[in-house]
């Protein structure tokens, strides 16, 4: 398809103004399915009656999505790198539709809602592991960390519309109904996603060096024997795991402070708005700097001082003030870091270094499950949250080991002739 707009990156490179309307879609989507993932951890006590569980149950529709990604992901990652991120995202956005309308449909019947939810979960791989690989098809490579903020931003406006709207609906809405609205909200997305969304444009934008990577399986292999790579996998699970669970378990984190579901519901909402904020502003800062690392590290760093104000406040004001900073530096970490990894690992092909990233991510369910076992007698998650702000300070010192990878090259020191060049898409 030709789009308009191009602008020359570089001799016979270009990046073309219809890139904006295909990660547009690509973000609509990533907005749409976070819905049916965190539609359940501001309202836990309300579906604990609705459906006559436990907790702990509930919290297995956010659970399973983490758990499942692990046997998922790999298989997801081969889609995109050999079949192109729009049928695998397609596929993924259609199927958790399909089975969020189900979810909705199954009522209160907690067994078909729980197997609805493992279809859900099955899709969700498809498009997190395309994360990296829509920008570096689409952009030129100082656009790209931004490119995965804007899909990072995408997962945080679903997360926070779903903290916030679902509390609200369910006041005139059985929790089935809204189940049965947000998997109708999916459908619409993914064929807005399908009939919009190209593979590639008809131009490269950047030298084909910079494009080519390696099979998956090689790929793979030396992914995983990138000392800096294995270093950030380890961040990315504590940091990943500590996100998942403070927004899995918000609402019993806050209930013996006597916060109300309404309040675990905005606490959530300004994690992810700090998130929001934090992404757009520091990912593109990295990107004109060129500087990874460094901005990694404040993330980590910055994020302490708020989890401390998400674990002892008592005011209002101190919870939310302290909820937006942990968001902000915490969240900001991941378009960064996902692009760091990207980088480190070429050839690896995004697909596949995008979905070990999101795999050892998921992986970290173990640390939703310790925050769990780790509350006291009474509810409280003070000595969770604590292990937690540990964790952080762990990752921040392995963090500080880390150099940036060297500068890609120019693409005017890569002359493509005799090469052959893309098909239009």
């Amino acid at each position: 398809m030709t789009a308009p707009a191009a602008v020359t990156t570089g001799p016979a490179y270009r990046v073309y103004g219809y890139r904006w309307v295909v990660l547009a879609a690509f973000v609509l989507v990533n907005i749409t399915i976070q819905l049916l993932w965190i539609s359940y951890a501001a309202i836990t006590s309300q579906a604990q009656h609705y459906y006559g569980v436990s907790g702990l149950e509930v919290g297995l529709f956010a659970m399973l999505f983490m758990i499942l990604f692990i046997p998922v992901a790999l298989p997801a990652a081969w889609l995109i790198d050999t079949r192109g991120f729009r049928l695998a995202v397609g596929f993924g956005t259609v199927l958790m539709a399909v089975c969020g309308i189900g979810r909705g449909l199954a009522g209160n019947n907690y067994g078909l809602a729980i197997f609805a939810t493992v279809g859900i979960a099955i899709g969700q791989p498809f498009l997190l592991n395309a994360w990296t690989k829509v920008p570096a098809n689409w952009m030129a490579p100082n656009e790209r960390a931004t490119g995965v903020a804007l899909a990072t931003l995408a997962n945080l406006v679903g997360i926070a519309l779903g903290e916030a709207l679902t509390p609200m609906l369910i006041s005139s809405m059985s929790i089935g109904a809204v189940q049965l609205l947000y998997g109708v909200v999916v459908l619409i997305s993914a064929v807005i996603f399908l009939a919009v969304a190209r593979e590639r444009p008809a131009t490269p934008p950047c030298a084909p060096e910079m494009e080519v990577r390696a099979l998956m399986l090689d790929g793979l292999r030396s992914a995983l024997r990138v000392r800096p790579f294995l270093v950030f996998l380890a961040v990315w699970f504590i940091g990943l795991g500590i996100f998942n669970g403070v927004l899995t378990w918000v609402d019993g984190i806050l209930s013996p402070r006597h916060f109300t579901s309404v309040d675990a519901g905005i606490v959530g909402a300004l994690v992810i708005f700090g998130g929001v904020l934090g992404s757009v502003s520091l990912a593109p800062l990295s990107d004109r700097r060129q500087k990874r690392v460094l901005f990694i590290l404040i993330g980590l760093l910055l994020a302490i001082p708020g989890l401390l104000g998400l674990t002892f406040a008592t005011t209002g004001w101190l919870l939310y003030v302290a909820s937006f900073a942990f968001g902000f530096f915490l969240i900001s970490v991941a378009p960064i870091g996902m692009e760091y990894s990207a980088e480190v690992t070429q050839p690896t092909p995004e697909g596949t270094s995008q979905g070990v990233v999101q795999l050892v991510g998921q992986c970290s369910v173990v640390i939703v499950y310790l925050m769990a076992a780790l509350k006291s007698g009474n509810g409280s998650y003070t000595l969770s949250l604590l292990f937690c702000v540990a964790l952080l300070v762990v990752g921040a010192v392995v963090v500080g080991r880390l150099h940036d990878p060297q500068a890609e090259p120019s693409p005017h020191h890569h002359p493509t002739a005799g090469r052959s060049q893309p098909t239009p898409a």
